[in-house]
């Protein structure tokens, strides 16, 4: 075992003030700078060349790993892969491996589930999560010799190689829907084939979720429908929770091939108003509050309105109606006053099977892309406890 602070050079940013900043010199990062996709720089965030001159602390090299040092981001972390000069910010936090230790590995080691919990542990009683350069310079970790590191990076990077893969493989399908989508029906906002507009109310109705006591979940029964498991556009069995089966609560029953919309989220962030098309990952489920049935009539096919949905200028008319400070919310009156083009339902039916070809394709990649996730965990595990 080795402490991170003896094998590695680690070093937090400047506290550059909003007005110094000026545009295309160096740019600073900050925490929202390090993304999934990697480290996404803001040419408009950036500071004069006479500081990076001056300042060798707290500049960051190529493959740098950076790790965000507080908020909700904490721990979240990714490789500087560019090349260009880069300055550090406050709480932001670079890590460089001495001699015999390999950057990747350490980046390896900060992304892997270990490192989160000492994360989460040492930010217990914080009103904000955070961590500071000694305890991050205190974390032990497994450090075998070079030639193990790089063996190590290689099996993870196939794996994440993959990964990546499959989702680039999801994501050009979703494309695919799209653009077959605007072929058949035309653009969404211009309503560029002259359909008809007319509001939901004629085509729908909706059915608000039962308010279940979370005190009562049980571990097995009927899985309980909750806004993180549809929030993606597609179910997620996430943090499932149960109830025992009530005849009672028949009216909230849904089953596989239903649809359900996400009423809730955050004022101005686009974490609500998604709409999902159960799977058949159960036999039935319960539909808690803060959710939406919609039972469409014969006139509206299920897969045109999910995916006129996902375009932003109907969607917004949606999110666009807030109500709250800070959490923003749909009603069902909302939903049945939004006006959407309906174009005849022999081609909605023409589209949605395409759809169903699509959707056995997406599956297919879907299923891959769990067994690697699953593998990933597994070999972060083994290396890193």
């Amino acid at each position: 075992m080795a402490r991170l602070g003896d094998v590695c050079n680690i070093k937090s940013g400047y506290a550059f003030k909003s007005e110094m900043f000026t545009k295309n010199e160096i740019p600073i990062i900050r925490i929202g700078n390090i993304t999934e996709n990697g480290l996404e720089i803001d040419n408009d965030i950036c500071f004069d060349e006479s500081f990076w001159n001056k300042n060798k602390n707290y500049r960051i090299n190529k493959d740098d790993v950076l790790v965000a040092m507080s908020g909700a981001t904490v721990g979240k972390s990714c490789i500087n892969k560019h090349s260009n000069k880069l300055l550090l910010n406050q709480r932001v936090a670079s890590i460089s491996g001495k001699n015999g230790v390999e950057n990747k590995y350490v980046y390896y080691f900060v992304s892997s589930p270990a490192f989160m919990d000492y994360i989460l542990e040492q930010s217990v009683g914080c009103a904000q999560p955070n961590i500071s350069i000694k305890q991050l310079c205190a974390i032990e970790f497994y450090l075998p010799n070079l030639k193990e590191q790089k063996e190590i990076v290689g099996k993870l990077d196939k794996v994440y190689n993959l990964i990546a893969l499959r989702r680039e493989q999801l994501s050009k399908l979703d494309e695919l829907v799209k653009a077959r989508f605007v072929e058949m029906f035309g653009d969404p906002e211009s309503n560029s084939k002259k359909w008809a507009k007319e509001p939901l109310s004629k085509h729908l109705n909706v059915v608000g979720g039962y308010a279940f006591k979370s005190e009562l979940f049980t571990e097995e029964g009927i899985p309980v429908l909750r806004i993180g498991n549809i929030n993606a556009g597609f179910f997620q069995a996430v943090n499932m929770v149960y109830w025992k089966k009530d005849d009672s609560l028949s009216r909230y029953m849904m089953y596989p091939g239903d649809l359900v919309m996400s009423l809730t989220g955050t004022v101005g962030k686009d974490d609500y108003g998604n709409v999902c098309v159960l799977g058949n990952n159960y036999e039935s489920y319960y539909l808690n509050q803060r959710n939406a049935k919609l039972e469409l009539f014969s006139s509206l096919d299920k897969y045109y309105l999910s995916q006129i949905l996902k375009f932003p200028v109907i969607k917004k008319k949606l999110t666009g109606i807030s109500r709250g400070v800070r959490q923003a919310n749909i009603s069902n009156k909302d939903i049945l006053n939004l006006e959407i083009p309906i174009p005849p339902i022999e081609l909605q039916n023409e589209f949605a099977s395409f759809i169903k070809q699509i959707d056995k394709s997406k599956f297919e990649v879907q299923q891959s892309l769990e067994k690697l996730e699953t593998l990933k965990k597994s070999l972060m595990q083994q290396y890193f406890g």
